[in-house]
């Protein structure tokens, strides 16, 4: 028998948190078509392949699903994503935080957040059937799979964000969300901190929520705070889940801001009761620092606030505000009020509530890494080889195969992906070979644009794409509907 490929003598870890083992795999056809255990009698010995690796002390894993990013356009106009297949991650989830390229029809220049996808050109997609033809013929090297932003359809049928929804617009949103799912969309995303959905109240979301039900959608929510009133705002979010009988998955879960720090223990215990009665998880990155547009309200001297970019003074990249307001001789405040549009990263998090909420069985990795900003958080870069390397063989927080289903098994469950995240015979050959003695995440936040260490070979659908620090050429990526209804819950 002649296979497309053949992996030998590889540690397995299957994406279901299970023990590793060690086996020989075949791929045919962009599939896994057989597994050969170690002891179990050679089917595979005598077989060849066009191309045989040996992957003797390697591990491999399903290719890593990173749900949750914001590469809605990037995936189109640079669909080499360098950053996120260096890292072994062949699947991405777009459309996170309210914010999603589609459908949407722009009356001017992109709200915040919206522009950190992109500028007014690179939102050319009304539809979702649109975007989804557009992401199959740039062919990308990752698959992808979307939710539709709440904040997107708010633009698309408000004539301004700061106030709540009337009933004809939200039938207006829920028409546009009916047919987003009918084409595959995955789900409702919603970031209402951002000041252009924060002003809506609970029933707009709830009412536009309930299309989800007919079609087995996830809700995501960037929470409306993720501050002091976190408690409340986690309680908003199963409601809005609950009454749409809709999975809930909290965005990005964190304890922001100094005096938040400690308090991980009473948001686990509270999305861990929620989860007892609805399906419910989060996904998290693995650092203490986040990073996204310049928001007046987050602006604070507890902590150190980085600027990445600013539009009036781009000069200032890389700098602390605080450092800048000195230099001008102005409150924080103010140099924010002065420098925006901006970016920037945000020191506001404590390392230990990141572990606790990091290491828990309901919480996915996703990077929400930012690709346009021109000095981006590491995690864009990053995140996954951190979990491994890191957080999992350096600290110790999980045992190597949970590091991978909380990037592979789970990912594909929460977001009913069914042909990813697991090596099984018969779903698609989305495979990472990496080395679990060297893998690291080389980004800093001085020096972010970094490939990984120890990501040996990437296989997206069959397909070689990323090998020893270098892209093969081959892109095989291809969007992703929702292959599953998820009223019944998370498996």
């Amino acid at each position: 028998m002649n296979y497309d490929l053949i992996i030998r003598n590889a540690r397995i870890f299957d994406g279901s948190g299970n023990a590793e083992y060690t086996a020989d795999i075949a791929v045919n056809a962009g599939r896994i078509a057989a597994i050969n255990r170690r002891g179990e009698s050679s089917v595979l010995a005598q077989a060849t392949a066009t191309q045989d690796v040996d992957a003797a002390g390697l591990a491999l894993a399903p290719g890593f699903i990173d749900v949750h990013t914001h590469d809605d356009t990037n995936v189109i106009r640079q669909p080499d994503m360098l950053p996120k297949i260096s890292q072994g991650v062949t699947t991405v989830v777009v459309g996170n935080c309210g914010i999603s390229a589609s459908p949407v029809s722009l009356k001017g220049d992109p709200p915040d957040p919206m522009n950190l996808l992109g500028q007014a050109q690179d939102f050319s997609y009304p539809t979702f059937g649109d975007y989804r033809r557009a992401v199959d013929a740039a062919q990308p090297s990752v698959n992808v799979a979307a939710l539709i932003g709440h904040t997107a359809l708010r633009n698309n049928h408000m004539d301004r964000l700061d106030r709540t929804a009337t009933p004809g617009e939200i039938n207006s949103m829920r028409e546009q969300l009916r047919d987003a799912l009918e084409n595959g969309a995955l789900g409702l995303s919603t970031g209402l901190a951002y000041a252009s959905a924060n002003s809506c109240n609970t029933e707009e979301i709830k009412t536009l929520a309930e299309v989800l039900d007919e079609y087995g959608g996830v809700y995501t929510t960037h929470l409306r705070t993720e501050f002091d009133g976190i408690l409340a705002a986690m309680d908003e979010a199963f409601e809005v889940g609950r009454h749409a009988r809709s999975p809930v998955i909290v965005s990005h879960l964190k304890c922001a801001g100094a005096g938040n720090w400690g308090r991980s223990v009473e948001v686990i215990k509270k999305m861990e009761a929620a989860a007892q009665n609805h399906p419910a998880g989060c996904d998290c990155y693995p650092y203490s620092a986040s990073s996204s547009t310049l928001d007046l309200k987050q602006v604070t001297s507890d902590f150190d606030i980085v600027i990445t970019w600013s539009t009036p003074h781009p000069e200032m990249g890389g700098r602390k505000l605080a450092e800048i307001a000195a230099d001008w001789n102005t409150s924080l405040i103010e140099a924010a009020r002065q420098l925006q549009p901006a970016g920037a990263v945000y020191y506001g998090m404590d390392e230990n509530d990141v572990r606790h909420i990091l290491g828990n069985p309901l919480t996915m990795v996703g990077s929400d890494g930012l690709p346009n900003d021109p000095l981006p958080h590491p995690r864009l870069w990053g995140a996954f080889p951190r979990v491994l390397g890191h957080y999992s063989r350096d600290v110790g927080l999980f045992p190597l195969a949970e590091a991978v289903r909380k990037m592979t098994g789970l990912s594909a469950d929460r977001f009913g992906l069914n042909d990813r995240g697991r090596i099984k015979v018969g779903l698609s050959a989305d495979l990472v070979l990496f080395n679990p003695a060297t893998i690291k995440d080389t980004a800093s936040f001085s020096d972010p644009v970094q490939a990984a260490d120890g990501i040996e070979a990437v296989w997206v659908n069959g397909v070689l794409s990323y090998q020893h620090k270098q892209l093969t050429g081959l892109r095989a990526g291809r969007f992703l509907p929702r292959s599953r209804d998820l009223r019944t819950g998370f498996h």
